[in-house]
């Protein structure tokens, strides 16, 4: 099996959910070696090939970053794409028009492509983006393939919800997001069960 380096990875999403990461950090080191080497190859990290042939992440962001953190530096992968013969600008035009990039701050603003992180450890952590898939994972939507399903979800909460500062907040903030989640102000939304 192919592995990169996570530390060569390229980020397509400006922010993560750091809640989200420590919770898959929490549980990877939870698991036995060979669980652990399991879990790893049944999650091949999706990748676009770049300008100069740099590996650029479009699905599983989250399991890299938790994986880093608990000390694994490889990871297997499955090459989508290689667009590696773009220039950067066409490059990003097709990541965007592909739905494979998501250039927008913690605060949903549209930040410029130069402005990108670079590496997967600087993302910007964005509190909706954890909350999106906390309530995902305790029922209030359903996992689809719609692209940046959940930062859809993340926006939609960053509009009914002020920005949970501390654990505690945010632990009070999922139910309430979790109902909202399956109110009729959540229909048309990737996912929505009601």
């Amino acid at each position: 099996m192919n592995t990169l380096r996570i530390d060569d990875l390229h980020p397509t999403q400006a922010t993560h959910g750091e809640r989200q990461v420590r919770r898959k950090a929490e549980e990877y080191r939870a698991l036995r070696a060979h669980e652990l080497a399991m879990s790893i190859a049944a999650k091949p990290i999706a990748v676009v090939l770049g300008p100069g042939g740099e590996p650029y992440v479009i699905d599983h962001h989250h399991v890299a970053c938790a994986l880093a953190r608990i000390g694994v530096q490889d990871v297997p992968f499955v090459l989508v794409r290689d667009l590696s013969s773009l220039s950067r600008a066409a490059f990003w035009l097709t990541m965007e028009n592909e739905a494979w990039v998501h250039p927008y701050d913690a605060d949903g603003g549209r930040i410029a492509f130069k402005d990108m992180p670079v590496h997967m450890r600087d993302a910007i952590d964005d509190d909706f983006r954890s909350l999106a898939a906390f309530v995902r994972s305790a029922g209030g939507y359903e996992k689809t393939d719609v692209p940046l399903a959940d930062f859809r979800w993340a926006d939609f909460f960053r509009a009914h919800f002020p920005r949970p500062r501390a654990d505690a907040q945010f632990d009070a903030l999922l139910e309430r997001a979790a109902g909202l989640a399956r109110s009729d102000a959540a229909l048309g939304l990737p996912g929505f069960i009601g």
